[in-house]
């Protein structure tokens, strides 16, 4: 028997198709737990945790020891505030899977964790873990650790698309500064969703860990506005921050407001927003630019 290209394409196909297979009808949560961590529930019933940092995380509603279910781990960098308690959950969860890139994958492994637990995939390739499917692509940042043994771990930075539904399609933006390839995000994997670093927390640990203080994050409210213009999401949801009455986080939603075609949503620590296949999300939802 004879095996195409074609064949092995209606291959793949079929492959995201059943990992989707369950998602058309269920609706897919997401919780933002302050700075860049988010529970998103996908529409599967995938629970996972993107960049959990949770005990230094005065705003958090949880922390590690409060986690029930969770299938998957996605980090987008090694810095402290992203990826935070990663080596903590995959140490009292042992069933608990990791998307990350090699130098976070390094780290841990360095650390006891096995690496067959830890995926690592470049930007563009698009892998499936734990019953759910991740893209990662560009992020213009950087990502650094230093081991217990001084052993340095750098490699590139990330943001990921999690397919949380057919219909929802969510953009991590790790700490990403902006950049006009947004824009061939927006044409090649269509996302939905944005969960956009704007600003910085007014809480922020950088002292703590090496960086006194911040006169801007990574993009600014005009430059996240711009990034959900060139990304051409449905819904703008901010992070990077711990109070939603931060100057940067007012001027953005403003800024979203005055867009056509997106809703914000702004969420304060502990609150979620969620999708179906019926309803979107508006700003009113949970804060207007007059609050």
């Amino acid at each position: 028997m004879t095996t195409t290209k074609n064949d092995l394409a209606d291959s793949d196909a079929r492959q995201v198709t059943s990992i989707l297979s369950d998602a058309t009808s269920g609706t897919v949560e997401i919780r933002f737990l302050g700075t860049a961590a988010f529970e998103i529930v996908t529409a599967n019933g995938v629970r996972l945790l993107i960049d959990p940092f949770l005990e230094e995380n005065a705003e958090s509603p949880i922390k590690v020891a409060d986690l029930g279910q969770l299938d998957l781990l996605i980090v987008t960098h090694a810095a402290y505030d992203h990826l935070g308690d990663t080596l903590d959950i995959m140490k009292r969860w042992p069933d608990v899977m990791c998307i990350a890139g090699v130098d976070v994958r390094g780290y841990l492994m360095a650390q006891g964790i096995a690496g067959e637990r830890i995926w690592s995939s470049p930007w563009g390739m698009k892998i499936a873990v734990a019953g759910v499917t991740v893209k990662p692509v560009y992020s213009r940042h950087w990502s650094y650790i230093q081991g217990p043994d001084g052993v340095p771990y750098s490699s590139i930075p990330m943001g990921y698309i999690v397919y949380a539904s057919e219909t929802c399609r969510i953009y991590h933006s790790g700490d990403t500064a902006l950049f006009s390839d947004m824009k061939l995000i927006a044409e090649f994997d269509e996302p939905t969703v944005g969960l956009l670093n704007v600003g910085f927390p007014r809480n922020h640990l950088g002292a703590k860990h090496g960086v006194p203080d911040y006169l801007s994050g990574e993009m600014d409210a005009r430059e996240a506005a711009r990034a959900v213009e060139w990304l051409g999401i449905e819904t703008a949801i901010p992070c990077h921050h711990d109070d939603v009455k931060l100057p940067e986080i007012v001027e953005f939603a403003a800024r979203v407001v005055a867009l056509d075609d997106v809703d914000g949503a702004i969420l304060e620590p502990g609150q979620s927003h969620v999708a179906t296949a019926d309803a979107g999300w508006s700003l009113s939802d949970t804060w207007s630019a007059e609050s």
